[in-house]
């Protein structure tokens, strides 16, 4: 584990630090960079496997020690009763987090439910990571819905310095 920063003595409240005050400032469990994306697009599928949403957010790691931390909200629906319905974070070979009862449906009608997901993913790397939002019916029938009605989804990743 890194050791945390202390800022020197001579820094007190209230100084606005220069560029080259700020290395004293560098340390582990920084946010280096963040990246926002946004959909309105509506998708859906009727099938077991997982369909892509538009939601897709590309991050490049400046450190293969770094970190990325990820938030996603998006809107799922379904139009039948007794379905599940799952949601995953998917980074292009795997899924890093799946949730495969997003929506459990017991009643006829729709259901329309807002799905938070928070990850911490350690890629490895310093090339760029996509990270796609994916969704599907994982059991029952009938069809799920990403972003209806042109509901907004979004994801935040963060860089995060280890």
């Amino acid at each position: 584990m890194a050791t945390p920063t202390t800022l020197p003595a001579t820094f007190v409240a209230g100084d606005v630090l220069e560029a080259s005050q700020m290395n004293a400032l560098r340390g582990a469990f920084r946010i280096l960079q963040v990246v926002y994306a946004s959909t309105t697009t509506e998708t859906s599928t009727t099938s077991a496997t997982y369909a892509t949403t538009t939601l897709a957010g590309t991050i490049t790691p400046s450190a293969t020690s770094s970190k990325i931390l990820i938030f996603t909200n998006s809107q799922l629906s379904s139009n039948s009763a007794a379905m599940q319905t799952g949601i995953r974070i998917f980074d292009g070979s795997t899924a890093v987090l799946t949730n495969p009862r997003a929506i459990i449906q017991n009643a006829a009608g729709d259901l329309a439910l807002l799905q938070t997901m928070i990850y911490l993913d350690s890629p490895n790397t310093t090339s760029a990571k996509t990270y796609t939002l994916q969704f599907a019916r994982t059991s029952g029938s009938g069809t799920v819905v990403s972003q209806a009605n042109a509901a907004p989804s979004t994801m935040i990743l963060c860089e995060v310095s280890a």
